[in-house]
């Protein structure tokens, strides 16, 4: 039998430190990793039920695109989230810190936005437009965890319709601000105030939980981490650069290629449009210089702001 080395012997006292410190018997957890099997890159990804999620409701191919697509779309907004919450729950927040995970932030939208080809030209139109209606009234809007990414960026001021907002300053309740949010618009009949199932679905099922959040995040939002930094380091020309660019791809770049797509796909001939799944007003919801929606107002120009949306956007963060 070979010697144990001063290496080995060295690890196994700061181990045994470790478990005594924390009432805990080492050699229970040796016995363990005596027992335990050695793990596989399939269970530790869980990819027999990664794989097995894709259930289409139709016998159309491309159904299974559009299901996995978006099964990824959400993957990636954890994993945004998940950089928020670092954010909003640093102690000591520093603008290389922050930068850091905005960046992480700004790299996973724009992977969503740059691979939505397989959205606009991966699909067959004729197909789409036949296993779309199995899927009704669900909709992409119905996307819980993109609100929660809303939340978590801004105060809830900055996200009411921008036809409202003005008449909504700071000092309204959470509530209040919930209920004239700028998405329930575009889920709505403008001429008779009436719900869509879809959003009603929707509301019933997570706005306790986004009232929670919101309630939660108050002062806390990634805007106010950045208004909560000393002058100097809000002045740190890379962190605002990371602010703005990041406020450009999710509230401008994510909704045109949403915009590609639904032209693709719902506007046939003659220039006749396909109502969305769920009944939402794509062509009044999806532009951004409707809505006019961003979460760090500050740091832009009021000539900025009238062109949100515009060409000029993209070309300038795309140089």
């Amino acid at each position: 039998m070979d010697a144990i080395t001063p290496e080995i012997a060295k690890k196994v006292r700061q181990l045994e430190e470790k478990f005594k410190n924390s009432g805990q018997d080492l050699g229970s957890y040796l016995d363990g990793l005596l027992y335990d099997k050695y793990l596989t890159y399939w269970d530790y990804i869980h990819l027999d039920t990664l794989l097995s999620l894709q259930n289409p409701k139709t016998h159309f191919p491309d159904e299974e695109i559009f299901i996995g697509y978006h099964q990824i779309t959400e993957l990636y907004f954890k994993l945004v989230l998940h950089e928020q919450k670092q954010i909003v729950e640093a102690e000591d927040l520093s603008a290389t810190f922050f930068i850091e995970r905005l960046n992480r932030i700004i790299r996973y939208f724009s992977i969503l936005a740059n691979s939505f080809d397989v959205m606009i030209r991966g699909m067959e139109r004729e197909q789409f437009l036949k296993f779309r209606m199995a899927l009704l009234p669900a909709s992409g809007f119905q996307s819980a965890q993109f609100r929660m990414i809303e939340f978590y960026s801004t105060p809830l001021e900055n996200l009411v319709h921008a036809e409202e907002r003005e008449t909504f300053k700071k000092g309204k309740s959470v509530e209040d601000l919930y209920e004239w949010i700028y998405w329930k618009r575009g889920a709505t009949n403008l001429d008779t105030g009436e719900k869509t199932l879809t959003l009603r679905q929707f509301e019933k099922k997570y706005t306790s939980r986004f009232l929670r959040t919101a309630n939660r995040l108050k002062n806390q939002t990634i805007y106010e981490r950045y208004q909560q930094l000393s002058s100097e380091e809000r002045s740190n020309k890379n962190l605002i650069n990371a602010l703005r660019k990041l406020d450009v791809t999710v509230n401008v770049n994510w909704l045109l290629v949403h915009i590609g797509a639904a032209q693709k796909y719902l506007i046939g001939k003659n220039d006749s449009v396909a109502p969305a799944t769920g009944g939402t007003n794509w062509k009044e919801f999806l532009p951004p210089s409707f809505q006019r929606i961003s979460f760090f107002p500050v740091l832009w120009s009021e000539e900025e702001m009238k062109d949100w949306g515009k060409e000029w956007v993209e070309e300038t963060f795309n140089k």
